[in-house]
């Protein structure tokens, strides 16, 4: 097998693990909110600092918030990844998943609108029509239930966010991300402080929810590792095309499996959501095809100029 086919592969793992999120955290729905994700973040952070020590890179840690400017991006990443780790938990608890897969299928359109907005990349009329299609659905969607779906929009602007912070940073995937749990430590010890005062933890008295609490963090992992060592190997278009499996799955999850209101507002939204996913990505690859056709012809040219000047030199 080539890496390229690796690479997929790994891909495929870590967009089903993502998107298997609601069914893995159901199980531990009649658990405080903060509690699961208390423990997520302390076995996340006991798992990738166990990769850091073996590699020998735990200095990179301490890199990663080396400087007050490096410390206040991974400050802010802390904050929108455990508030977007945090709704996923508490979707699943309310029964409100569907809600999170549209918040994951806006996600991409406005980081492209962000992209636009703070690095000056260029957007096509297409992408342009697809952005504005996605800010209709949510608009939509408010209109038919009588209210914002605001865990859509806090879990697409909050991973948003997250990409513009990690763009801006120069560091090792897995250093900058248990840098960022151990940023967070505090909080988790102001949640236990708060759910052991007031009786409610429930870690260490079931045995069942006990394990599965600890496992969430190689749960949390793991995907992250299958993405990086897919990012090494696979084309970006590919990674993102692939990506949008993770919200797909979890709005099967979300309507089949647990049975959750759909409602013929929510079909509206979600059928301008796919369709400006559809537009966005023809346009996308569009780019990609034409971006290449211009590096190969570039290349042609530079291999005809090589050749002629050695032609050349070899026949004054």
């Amino acid at each position: 097998m080539g890496e390229a086919q690796k690479g997929i592969l790994a891909m495929a793992g870590a967009c089903a693990i993502w998107g298997s999120m609601p069914l893995i955290y159901k199980p531990l729905a009649h658990i405080p909110s903060e509690e699961v994700l208390a423990h997520r973040v302390i076995w996340s952070l006991v798992f990738y600092a166990g990769i850091m020590i073996v590699r020998g890179r735990f200095d990179r840690v301490r890199d990663t918030v080396r400087g007050a400017r490096n410390a206040g991006m991974v400050a802010i990443a802390t904050v929108m990844i455990s508030l977007n780790w945090f709704l996923i938990i508490f979707a699943t608890a309310i029964g409100r998943n569907t809600e999170g897969s549209l918040g994951y299928y806006v996600y991409p359109l406005l980081a492209v609108l962000l992209g636009r907005v703070l690095f000056g990349e260029r957007m096509s009329l297409a992408q342009a029509a697809a952005v504005a299609m996605a800010g209709l659905a949510v608009a939509l969607l408010t209109f038919g239930l009588g209210k914002l779906p605001w865990i859509s929009v806090v879990l697409a602007v909050s991973f948003a966010c997250y990409g513009v912070i990690k763009k801006q940073m120069n560091a090792d995937a897995v250093a900058s991300v248990t840098a960022e749990l151990a940023m967070f430590m505090p909080v988790v010890v102001l949640i236990f402080a708060y759910i052991y005062t007031s009786g409610r933890a429930t870690f260490g008295q079931d045995g069942f929810d006990t394990v599965y609490m600890v496992l969430s963090g190689p749960v949390t992992a793991l995907p992250v590792i299958l993405f990086s060592y897919a990012a090494r190997r696979v084309r970006m278009s590919t990674i993102g095309l692939m990506q949008y499996s993770n919200p797909t799955l979890q709005f099967l999850t979300a309507v089949v499996l647990f049975g959750e209101t759909f409602t013929p507002w929510h079909a509206a939204a979600f059928i301008l959501i796919w369709t400006a996913l559809a537009i966005y990505s023809v346009s996308f690859f569009r780019q990609e095809n034409a971006s290449r056709r211009v590096s190969s012809a570039s290349s042609g040219v530079a291999a005809t100029v090589r050749k002629s000047s050695s032609d050349g030199s070899a026949n004054p």
